[in-house]
C-alpha cells in the first residue's frame, strides 16, 4: 500500500525520463521514501549510466523509446523541459505507462488536453507534478479553508521571484525552450490560485520582456464573479522572500518564505490574534507526496484525483495561453497547435 505520509511498499516500479536536475530532486525523493526505481531513460546512453550510477538504479536506457517500453516500469516521471513534455507524455502513454508530468504540464492548453485526453481513453494516470499541492501543508491550509476559520476567502497573493542565470543561450532565457518567467516560476502562484479560489471569470496582466524576448517579469490579477481577486507574480532576474497569504473575512493565512515548499504558516484571526501556527517538517524534500498520489491512483483504479484532476490542469494551462497573449508572448508550439485546429 501507499502510505498517506508519502512513503511506498515500493512494488509500483518508477522509470525517469531524463536526467537533469529536476529528475535527480524527484529521484532522490523516491529513494529515500520506498518508492522502487526502476530505470531510467536518456537521449544519451553516457548521461543514462551515469544517472543511475549515482542513484543505484538498476537499468539505465539510452533513450526515451527503450525506456517506456520496459516491461519493468509502470509509471514515467517526466522530467524534460517543458517543451518536450506533449510529446515525452504521449510517447509513455501510447506505451501503456502511467506518467507524472513536470510542470508546466505542456506549453499550453491544447497540448495539455490531448494528454488527459489520451490518458483516459487508455485508463492510465496522467498528473501534472504540481508537487506543492500534495505538501502536508497545503493539505492543513485547504481544511482550514474549508472549515471556515478564516471566513468567507476574499483574496490570494502569492510571488515566485527568483535571480537565475542571466546567459541569453540558458534555457530560460531562450524563446525556442520556452523561457521566461511565466511557465517556470509563474505556474506556482497561478496553481495556487486555482486551488483556494478555482478558475477565475477574468485575468487582467502585465509583464515585461527581457532582450532575448521573453517574460522577465509578469504579474496578473484573477478575478471572480463573488468579488473575490488572486494577485500573482513571477520574476526570473530579481529575487524576493517568495511568501504567499490567503485573506478572508474572518482572518488570514500567512505561509511563509518560499511558501510553495514544507514551510511553516501561522493562521490569524481578523484582530490579529494566532489562530494556529502550523510546523511539520516533511522527509526529504517533500516530491514523495507526488508520487504517493500516483500510487494511490493505481491502486484505486482511477485516472483523476481531488488535489489536482487533469481538467484542472488544463483549466491552469487555458489561464496561462491567456496570461501569455496578453502580454504578447508566444512559443512555436502555439503554431503547431493552431495549425492542427484548422485541419480538425
Amino acid at each position: 500500500m501507499t502510505l498517506s505520509n508519502g512513503t511506498s511498499d515500493g512494488t509500483i516500479r518508477w522509470g525517469i525520463l531524463g536526467t537533469g536536475f529536476i529528475a535527480g530532486l524527484q529521484t532522490q525523493d523516491l529513494k529515500e521514501n520506498g518508492f522502487t526505481v526502476q530505470a531510467v531513460g536518456s537521449r544519451s546512453a553516457e548521461s543514462s549510466r551515469s544517472f543511475a550510477e549515482k542513484f543505484g538504479i538498476a537499468t539505465a536506457h539510452g533513450s526515451y523509446e527503450d525506456l517506456v517500453a520496459d516491461p519493468l516500469v509502470d509509471v514515467v516521471y517526466i522530467a524534460t523541459p517543458h517543451p518536450f513534455h506533449h510529446a515525452n507524455a504521449l510517447l509513455a502513454l501510447n506505451a501503456g505507462k502511467h506518467v507524472l508530468v513536470e510542470k508546466a504540464f505542456t506549453m499550453n492548453a491544447g497540448q495539455a488536453q490531448e494528454i488527459v485526453d489520451l490518458a483516459e481513453a487508455k485508463g492510465l494516470v496522467a498528473l501534472e507534478a504540481m508537487w506543492t499541492r500534495f505538501l502536508p501543508h497545503m493539505v492543513r491550509i485547504r481544511e482550514l479553508i474549508q472549515d471556515g476559520t478564516i471566513g468567507e476567502v476574499r483574496k490570494v497573493v502569492a510571488s515566485h521571484n527568483q535571480s537565475l542565470p542571466k546567459d541569453p543561450a540558458h534555457r530560460l532565457n531562450d524563446p525556442a525552450l520556452g523561457g521566461g518567467a511565466l511557465l517556470d516560476l509563474g505556474i506556482y502562484p497561478v496553481s495556487f490560485a486555482f486551488d483556494i479560489l478555482g478558475a477565475p471569470a477574468s485575468i487582467k496582466a502585465s509583464a515585461s520582456t527581457s532582450a532575448t524576448g521573453v517574460d522577465r517579469q509578469t504579474a496578473a490579477i484573477f478575478e471572480y464573479p463573488n468579488g473575490a481577486h488572486a494577485m500573482v507574480d513571477c520574476e526570473l532576474d530579481a529575487a524576493s522572500a517568495n511568501r504567499a497569504m490567503v485573506i478572508g473575512t474572518e482572518g488570514w493565512i500567512d505561509i511563509e518564505h518560499t511558501w510553495y515548499n514544507p514551510v511553516p504558516f501561522t493562521v490569524h484571526a481578523v484582530d490579529g490574534t494566532v489562530v494556529e501556527r502550523y510546523e511539520q517538517p516533511v522527509n526529504s524534500r517533500g516530491m514523495q507526496y507526488q508520487a504517493a498520489e500516483v500510487e494511490r491512483l493505481i491502486r484505486a483504479g482511477e485516472t483523476a484525483g481531488t488535489i489536482l484532476p487533469p481538467g484542472e490542469t488544463v483549466a491552469i494551462m487555458a489561464a496561462m495561453d491567456e496570461i501569455r497573449r496578453q502580454i504578447g508572448l508566444s512559443y512555436e508550439a502555439d503554431a503547431v497547435v493552431s495549425e492542427e485546429d484548422a485541419t480538425k
